[in-house]
C-alpha cells in the first residue's frame, strides 16, 4: 500500500527530458559529493553493527544487554539491514543508476531515512549547544550517561555515521527529487486543484498528529503524567529535549498537510510544505514504528518510559499522522496544475 502511494508521486518517472534538466551543474555534482559522503559515514555505522552481532554470537555482549541476548542479536540485525540500505541510497542518491530505479522504492528509503536521520539534526544541534555550555543532559548530577556502556571510539563511528547520513541526506535528496520530480517543487500551494484533498484525510492527520504532540510539548515542559513511575529518573533533560524537538517537527507537518489541503495561506511556494512535510512525516512513521518494534524486542532490563496505554496511544496515532500526511503530500503533487511541458528545460 504505502510503496504503492509513492510509486504516484510521478506520472513520468522516468522520462528523459524531465532528468537533470533543472539543476545546474553545480549542484549535480553537489549531489554526487554528498551521496558518497552520505553512504560513506553510513558504512562506519554499518561496521560497528557487524561487529556488535560477531561479537554477539561469540559470546561478547555489553553488559547493559546481557539480559537478551537474542533479542540483541535481532535487533542489530535490523538496524544493520537499514543501514545496509542507507548505504544503498546514499550511492542511488549520487550515481546516474539511481535515477532509473523505480520511484516507489527511492521515495520510501528516502522518506524512512530523513524520517529518521535529518530529523534529529535540530536535537543534535540543541544538545551539542547545552553540552558546550557545561549543561549536562543526563542523570539528576549534570552528567551526561549516554553511550557509557559503550568505548568511545565505537561512539565516535555511530555519530560519525547519524550525521554525515543525516547531513548527506539534507543536501543529495532535494537535489534529487528536483532532478526526477520538478513539479513536486514548482508553483504554490495555489497550483494543487482544490478538491485533491479531501477534508476528512486532512483532519484525520491533523486529529492524529494532536495526540502525540501534546503529549511530547508536555513532557518537554516537565510534566510527568502517562510516564512510568518505575523509570522516572531516567526521564532526564537530554529525553525532555527529544520529545520537545518532536512536537516541533509534528506541528511543521500538521502546518505542511493543512496548506497542501488547501486551507492555509495560498502563495506558499510548493515545494516548503512538500520539503517540510515529507521529513516531518518520514519522522512520525519512522520513530514510532521503531518504538514499537523496540517495545517488542526489549534488549535490556529497563523499565519502558511510558506507560502501556500512553505508548500504544503515543506511538499507534504519530504512526498514523505520518501515513496520512504522506498520502496528502502525494495527491498533492499528483494534482498540482502546473504541467510539465510548462517547466523550462
Amino acid at each position: 500500500m504505502l510503496p504503492a502511494r509513492l510509486v504516484a508521486m510521478s506520472d513520468k518517472e522516468n522520462e528523459p527530458a524531465l532528468v537533470g534538466s533543472h539543476v545546474s551543474p553545480r549542484l549535480v555534482r553537489t549531489r554526487l559529493v554528498a551521496g558518497f559522503a552520505a553512504a560513506g559515514t553510513m558504512f562506519l555505522y554499518l561496521a560497528v553493527k557487524v561487529a556488535w552481532v560477531i561479537g554477539a554470537l561469540a559470546g561478547t555482549v555489553p553488559t547493559a544487554f546481557e539480559a537478551n541476548v537474542p533479542a540483541w542479536i535481532a535487533l542489530n540485525a535490523v538496524t544493520i539491514g537499514m543501514a545496509a540500505f542507507g548505504v544503498a541510497l546514499g550511492l542511488a542518491l549520487a550515481q546516474p543508476w539511481g535515477m532509473r530505479l523505480p520511484a516507489g522504492l527511492v521515495l520510501l528509503f528516502a522518506w524512512t531515512a530523513s524520517g529518521f536521520l535529518v530529523s534529529l539534526l535540530p536535537y543534535s544541534a540543541l544538545a551539542a549547544i547545552l553540552s558546550a555550555a557545561g549543561v549536562g543532559s543526563g542523570g539528576e548530577d549534570g552528567t551526561d550517561t549516554s553511550g557509557a556502556s559503550l568505548p568511545a571510539w565505537e561512539t565516535a563511528l555511530i555519530s560519525t555515521g547519524f550525521a554525515g547520513m543525516a547531513i548527506g541526506l539534507v543536501v543529495a535528496a532535494p537535489i534529487y527529487m528536483r532532478e526526477r520530480w520538478p513539479r513536486a517543487f514548482t508553483g504554490t500551494t495555489a497550483d494543487v486543484r482544490p478538491a485533491a484533498i479531501r477534508p476528512r484525510l486532512s483532519a484525520f492527520a491533523l486529529a492524529a498528529a494532536a495526540v502525540p504532540t501534546l503529549l511530547w510539548m508536555y513532557w518537554a515542559a516537565g510534566g510527568i503524567a502517562g510516564l512510568n513511575p518505575a523509570a522516572r529518573e531516567l526521564w532526564v533533560l537530554d529525553s525532555r529535549l527529544l520529545v520537545g524537538t518532536s512536537a516541533v517537527w509534528a506541528l511543521l507537518g500538521a502546518w505542511s498537510a493543512w496548506t497542501l489541503s488547501g486551507r492555509g495561506r495560498r502563495r506558499v511556494p510548493l515545494g516548503l510544505p512538500m520539503t517540510v512535510g515529507f521529513i516531518a512525516s518520514g519522522s512520525l512513521f519512522a520513530w514510532n514504528t521503531w518504538r514499537i518494534l523496540w517495545a517488542l524486542l526489549p534488549i535490556t532490563d529497563q523499565e519502558p518510559l511510558r506507560t502501556p496505554a500512553v505508548a500504544v496511544a503515543e506511538h499507534g496515532t504519530a504512526t498514523a499522522a505520518g501515513i496520512a500526511m504522506l498520502v496528502i503530500i502525494v495527491r498533492a503533487y499528483r494534482n498540482n496544475s502546473v504541467s510539465p511541458n510548462h517547466l523550462s528545460r
